[in-house]
């Protein structure tokens, strides 16, 4: 039995409450569209990895709208919790409860996540505690742990959305005597400059 499970955070594609700061750019509709479009590129990367993972999806009543939308053949796990952190740190428990002896969490809005970069960070939780992937903005897109070593102390008194979020996470990470596994920087997209940088590089279809 394989002891590892991707975590595969998204929400309910609905106006107004995915890709908030750029759909005052280029409007509800767009933004709706463009997260959609995120999401199932990452899917279709994670589809072809040689991992198990699951879709946490959010809120827990879309489950049938992030269905019909991604499709009833995978494992979905509602985020419960009132905040990200709590959402986040519920998912890994709920993870190591199914018996995962490792656990990886990526958001839905890294287009460019490379496939290698979500096995590294498996491999590198054989001899590190945890491992986490740094965003330009100063957040994180990826973070895992093994069982053993699962604190959830880590998303207690977080800024969430804001550019300190990875530097006092990796603090927090130390101060609980963690190994931390660290991977290259990546962008996800929440701003039009984002959006400007992934039409520069791809292209796919973005809005």
């Amino acid at each position: 039995m394989d002891d590892r499970c991707l975590l595969f955070f998204v929400k309910s594609p609905q106006k107004g409450k995915v890709k908030s700061r750029l759909a005052a750019v280029i409007g509800d509709d767009s933004a709706v569209n463009l997260y959609k479009n995120l999401a199932t590129k990452m899917l279709s990367t994670i589809k072809k990895g040689t991992f198990p993972f699951a879709i946490c999806f959010y809120p827990k009543k879309a489950e049938k709208t992030i269905k019909d939308w991604l499709g009833s053949d995978y494992r979905y796990i509602p985020q419960k919790g009132a905040d990200l952190g709590e959402r986040m740190k519920n998912s890994f428990v709920e993870a190591f409860k199914m018996g995962s002896k490792r656990a990886v969490l990526v958001g839905s809005d890294i287009p460019d996540l490379p496939l290698e970069f979500m096995e590294e960070a498996f491999s590198s939780l054989k001899k590190k505690d945890a491992v986490i992937g740094p965003a330009y903005d100063g957040g994180y897109y990826l973070l895992g742990f093994k069982d053993k070593t699962f604190s959830p102390r880590v998303f207690e008194g977080m800024p969430w959305g804001t550019e300190t979020v990875f530097d006092k996470t990796v603090q927090a990470l130390k101060r609980l005597g963690q190994k931390v596994h660290t991977l290259p920087y990546q962008r996800d997209i929440d701003t039009a400059e984002d959006l400007k940088r992934l039409k520069g590089k791809t292209s796919s279809n973005y809005p």
